[in-house]
């Protein structure tokens, strides 16, 4: 069993971390850069370590770094929580080279998944529905053409090693495939040092799905329902629910048992995320996250589980504390990203916190390392905390919403609160009526 667990990120999700380490009588390490000497996981951990300047590659990133901190603490096991290197397969085989415990997946499972066309491969080969498209990688624009024949336009040309929308790019018709094919070429070789690219058939009004699920690495898994996570600006996902208010108790017990059986099959150790488009009655996997989701919460919520607990147990070599049978569906949540940028831009909004506020009351919790004069430090992402609320229903879900973001205060930096109560002005969310491009149409009439 483990004694000491260094966290290897900042922010809210360090905090989360720490708190689950304190229930579980587990001593916890923070790492911090220079920046966040101050910030509030340096403060609530058992113990901190400064592992570097601000710059992340000098710090959160630096795996000698966080590996000697492990050495100087004596942490036998590192969670990495979600982004930096959470899934970088070679820091967990530099982990366990060391004799430390990766808190999450293996290095092969995070390798396979990170390649979107092994990962599609893979979930293809195990059932999963997947998108029709490219076998494989893309070389030239002749190849593109003829495949986005046989699929019909419109198509969707992906960067294989791509994320966050980059590499990207839609393609409506044969004249405009060429350019595309080349645009995401170029923007992968720029963001991630490989130009491999594929195509798909690009579907017009999805939802986007994803499958909570949790493995024990010895071919048992569960799945914990699904989230939408359909209101996305620039492919970053802006609001979370659970569960999809589109998706019916049969289809949640179809397309759950495929992807627990999936992850069982492969022998997956831990929480992982299988994401989907959604259109029509029909699910389209596009990728698998082998990690914690920033919008765990809401999965938590609603069956009154601890995820984070769950990933430590099983890093443990213990067994989930639940059974499929075990998990029932309790109400509805829903999760809103705050973030310290400043609206319509979304330009990034450092600096320092003169007053803030939590919201409090039945059902509502925020996950945020804020505090009253707090300086957010321009290096990270402009996430700064995410308020969840949990209802009976949907409609009490939304009105307690409502209400917990007009109790929100967070006033000397921009954010995005404004935006959630505008939403909740608009018809189409109270009844659920929005795709994965219904926010950047509103966005871009100036509703918000």
């Amino acid at each position: 069993m483990f004694d000491k667990i260094l966290i290897a990120n900042r922010g809210e999700i360090a905090l989360r971390v720490i708190r689950a380490c304190r229930e579980m009588g587990i001593a916890s390490v923070a790492v911090h850069s220079t920046a966040d000497a101050g910030a509030m996981h340096v403060r609530m951990a058992d113990e901190a370590i400064c592992i570097g300047p601000p710059p992340s590659p000098k710090s959160y990133l630096s795996v000698p770094s966080i590996i000697s901190a492990c050495e100087v603490t004596g942490a036998q096991a590192i969670h990495p929580g979600y982004g930096f290197l959470s899934e970088n397969a070679a820091f967990v085989q530099v982990v366990e080279d060391h004799g430390l415990t990766f808190i999450g997946p293996s290095a092969e499972h995070i390798r396979i998944m990170g390649d979107k066309i092994t990962a599609k491969e893979t979930m293809k080969a195990l059932g999963v529905p997947c998108v029709p498209g490219s076998e494989g990688g893309v070389p030239d624009v002749a190849t593109a053409l003829t495949l986005a024949d046989g699929i019909g336009y419109p198509v969707i040309v992906k960067a294989t090693a791509g994320g966050g929308g980059r590499g990207m790019k839609v393609a409506r018709s044969r004249s405009e495939l060429e350019r595309a094919f080349q645009t995401a070429r170029a923007e992968a070789k720029a963001a991630f040092g490989n130009d491999e690219v594929y195509i798909e058939k690009y579907l017009t009004t999805p939802r986007h799905i994803e499958i909570q699920v949790f493995g024990d690495g010895e071919g048992r898994a569960v799945h914990l329902a699904e989230r939408d996570c359909s209101l996305q600006r620039r492919h970053q996902k802006v609001l979370e629910e659970a569960p999809g208010p589109s998706i019916s108790h049969e289809e949640r017990a179809r397309i759950g048992a495929v992807c627990a059986k999936a992850v069982a099959e492969i022998g997956y150790r831990g929480a992982g995320t299988i994401e989907f488009l959604y259109e029509d009655g029909e699910f389209y996997f596009i990728e698998m996250n082998t990690r914690l989701q920033v919008e765990h919460p809401v999965t938590e919520a609603i069956f009154g589980v601890d995820l984070v607990r769950e990933q430590i147990r099983v890093a443990e070599g213990l067994p989930l504390s639940f059974t499929q049978d075990d998990l029932r569906i309790n109400g509805h949540a829903i999760e809103v990203r705050i973030n310290a940028e400043k609206l319509p831009d979304f330009a990034p909004s450092p600096g320092r916190i003169s007053q803030y506020h939590a919201p409090g009351g039945l059902g509502v919790r925020i996950d945020s390392a804020l505090f009253d004069g707090y300086v957010i430090p321009p290096y990270y992402d402009s996430l700064i905390g995410k308020l969840i609320v949990h209802g009976r229903d949907r409609t009490e879900a939304l009105a307690r919403l409502n209400r917990a973001l007009g109790e929100l205060i967070v006033d000397g930096v921009d954010t995005t609160i404004p935006l959630f109560r505008a939403l909740l002005e608009e018809e189409d969310i109270h009844t659920g009526r929005y795709n994965i491009h219904w926010l950047e149409k509103w966005l871009e009439r100036g509703t918000g």
